[in-house]
């Protein structure tokens, strides 16, 4: 272990200017001379804070594409298939005040982040499903409340914090509740649909992943047992996609039953008798 110190100190001590920044910003003065300057691992809390802080980077990455397959799936079917609406409204509805909640108590943004661009792939689901099952003028009151709730959860002059902390604990409600209708969506069709794998399973990692950052970084119990709910129903959404993943939806297997159903009627003809036919010849 010397011997790497010995070799990593000159790089580590002499860092660019910006970088150091970037690192005391996101480690702290403390644990960024430990670890960085001074390349001692010894420190346990360090460890689990340096972590937390890449697992937070790696989801706030991640998340910036995460439900992008799912937005191409709905465009390449022009299909809703599998996909509840009021899932996608729970979830936004409750991932905006989130993140109006914990931009207001400043908590660190890599334990938050990837709320922002989940929200706005939201939106795009959500608007996409609307307009794919003929509700336009719907998706266009969808945006316009969202747009008017934002400015009012942002707002200290319009709402004040201890508001928006019950409005937060209904968030977690929130939150659990938008897996529910998805789950039994997906119950109720016999197969995913348009559900996107990528997106499931990467929920279910970052829900994972989001509980071991909120105990190291954020004291915020409202915040924790929210991800703990959404981690189980994540798990059942993902179990969900691993059952049924070659099965076709029972909407596919009536359209096949009618179709035989079609094939075989218009393969039976009516069967004339055979027998004499009918004679012109005059008898006398």
């Amino acid at each position: 272990m010397d011997a790497i110190r010995s070799a990593l100190q000159p790089i580590t001590q002499n860092l660019p200017v910006p970088i150091r920044d970037l690192g005391v910003s996101l480690l702290g003065t403390d644990c960024y001379q430990t670890l960085l300057h001074d390349i001692d691992l010894n420190s346990t809390e360090c460890i689990k804070l340096a972590v937390s802080k890449g697992l937070g980077i790696g989801i706030i990455g991640a998340s910036s594409v995460v439900k992008v397959p799912q937005i191409l799936k709905l465009l390449q079917s022009k299909s809703a298939s599998g996909i509840s609406f009021l899932s996608y409204l729970l979830e936004t509805a409750a991932y905006l005040i989130s993140l109006a909640y914990n931009y207001r108590q400043g908590f660190p943004f890599s334990t938050y982040g990837e709320t922002s661009f989940i929200l706005v792939q939201n939106v795009v689901i959500a608007v996409l499903v609307l307009n794919y099952s003929g509700k336009r003028t719907t998706a266009g009151l969808f945006v316009a409340g969202l747009a008017s709730s934002a400015a009012t959860l942002f707002s200290n002059e319009i709402l004040d914090m201890q508001t928006l902390s019950y409005l937060q604990a209904g968030a977690g409600v929130l939150g659990v509740a938008s897996k529910i209708p998805q789950i039994a969506a997906v119950w109720q069709e016999g197969g995913t649909g348009q559900l996107s794998a990528f997106a499931v399973f990467n929920y279910l990692a970052g829900s994972l992943s989001r509980i071991f950052t909120t105990i190291q970084e954020v004291d915020d119990k409202l915040i924790l047992y929210g991800f703990i709910a959404g981690f189980v129903l994540n798990a059942i959404l993902a179990a969900q996609m691993v059952y049924y993943w070659n099965a076709p939806t029972k909407k596919s297997t009536k359209g096949k039953q009618r179709e035989k159903i079609t094939v075989a009627a218009s393969g039976t003809t009516t069967a004339t008798p055979k027998g004499k036919s009918p004679t012109t010849r005059r008898r006398g």
